[in-house]
């Protein structure tokens, strides 16, 4: 059973961890996730991006997999499916298909409009028990055709949005999605630790897991992050295994093409890619 990611938050936010946020694309890697999560006993994030919902046919078919799964594979460890970088419509229809935690990415729009349109997702969404995340100052990099610039959130409008009665809030903080460039300054511990004093208990999110070193992420857990988003990492995992499977031959057996072969050395790679972020996150055993 889905559950929102509220609970899980507040809980990683007081026990100075993070919950990961896996973004899945197809059956093979929503599997993957849920398995490590309950190999690691721990609570995890499913991440549908618009462009992954629509690839997979619609919300609702996204919803009946991920419900399926968890009964089927006997999942335990605490679920949430969550709209990432969720349009203003979208929020809404991920609503009403049944996903437990969306996002609205209100970043582009001006503080004032960010703050009109979030107040009404997030009344729309708690009245069906569905937990909201917001953006204040956009994320750098493309995700799924979101494009951000890479700026850092000014604390007050993060408090401006804070107190809206979000469940937790995306902070720019020199974070980008995809692969950081070499002249990459950073995170901005300075902001986060601005916003983290204006916003008190509110669990913070990075977004743009992949590539920041170690010892950054467990200084940004520090100073309130609790839930880090991780897709690229994952991508490239699968697409290097798949590739080395391809070019051994070990797809041409006489048998014909056989997807389940295929793609099962992908898998492995995500899963391990998940494991090993599970614990750098320190979110393994606290489901």
């Amino acid at each position: 059973m889905l559950v929102s990611a509220k609970e899980m938050l507040d809980k990683a936010k007081a026990g100075h961890y993070a919950v990961g946020q896996f973004n899945i694309n197809n059956l093979e890697w929503t599997k993957a996730i849920l398995l490590t999560a309950q190999e690691c006993n721990s609570p995890v994030i499913l991440g549908v991006s618009e462009g992954a919902g629509k690839y997979m046919t619609g919300y609702k078919t996204i919803v009946g997999m991920v419900n399926g799964m968890i009964e089927e594979l006997g999942i335990t460890v605490p679920v949430a499916l969550h709209l990432d970088h969720g349009s203003y419509d979208h929020c809404y229809k991920c609503i009403e298909a049944g996903f437990s935690s969306v996002m609205f990415d209100g970043s582009h729009f001006s503080i004032e409009e960010n703050v009109e349109k979030t107040k009404e997702i997030v009344a729309a969404a708690h009245a069906k028990g569905v937990s909201v995340e917001a953006e204040v100052g956009s994320i750098g990099g493309e995700e799924d055709g979101v494009v951000g610039a890479g700026e850092c959130a000014d604390p007050n409008e993060c408090k401006a949005v804070a107190d809206l009665g979000i469940d937790f809030l995306a902070a720019g903080i020199g974070n980008i999605h995809g692969k950081y460039p070499a002249n990459w300054a950073g995170l901005s511990f300075e902001t986060l630790d601005a916003i983290q004093q204006l916003t008190g208990d509110m669990p913070l999110v990075l977004h743009g897991g992949t590539g920041i070193p170690t010892e950054m992420i467990q200084k940004a857990i520090s100073l309130g992050v609790a839930k880090i988003n991780v897709n690229t990492e994952c991508q490239l995992a699968f697409a290097a295994a798949t590739r080395e499977y391809i070019e051994a031959g070990k797809d041409q057996q006489g048998k014909g093409f056989d997807p389940r072969k295929l793609l099962a050395p992908g898998t492995e790679a995500i899963k391990a890619t998940v494991k090993q972020k599970m614990e750098i996150f320190g979110s393994v055993g606290k489901a």
